[in-house]
């Protein structure tokens, strides 16, 4: 959709513009950095596959400025009893520390996984509510140091 005065800027709306998404991560960052003096932004991942090469979990994160945030972790169905989901986590917590972070943030749906970050030693910090069926957004933090 878009709408035109005819006269000065013009405001477009449509689908996700992965051009327009990293040219706002591009001045976010800028912004940040001149704000915080905290430049040191990062990325990793963390992947368990099978002996066919099959994916069993994951987990991707960022870092900046000695804090890690987990944006991603899953472990399929099957393995979660495995003990797949800790050692992940442990084994981002280990790169976390290792890339000079000395805190984490995540955050689970209330029908996700919010117990086991609990169970892992984060704190919850607060919550989103209105996610769909009644459930919350749950902020957790925890201190690596």
């Amino acid at each position: 959709m878009r709408t035109d005065d005819s006269s000065g800027p013009m405001l477009a709306i449509g689908e996700r513009d992965t051009e327009l998404s990293d040219r706002l991560t591009e001045e976010l960052v800028a912004f940040n950095t001149a704000a915080t003096g905290a430049a040191d932004r990062g990325t990793f991942s963390v992947k368990v596959t099978d002996e066919a090469g099959e994916l069993v979990g994951g987990l991707t994160a960022w870092t900046w400025g000695g804090l890690c945030g987990i944006e991603l972790l899953w472990v399929r169905d099957e393995s979660r009893k495995d003990g797949w989901g800790s050692r992940i986590l442990q084994a981002a917590e280990a790169e976390a520390r290792r890339r000079g972070c000395d805190r984490v943030a995540v955050s689970s749906f209330t029908f996700q996984a919010p117990g086991f970050y609990q169970r892992h030693g984060y704190a919850e910090t607060g919550r989103t509510q209105g996610i769909p069926g009644g459930h919350a957004d749950v902020h957790l933090f925890k201190s690596l140091a």
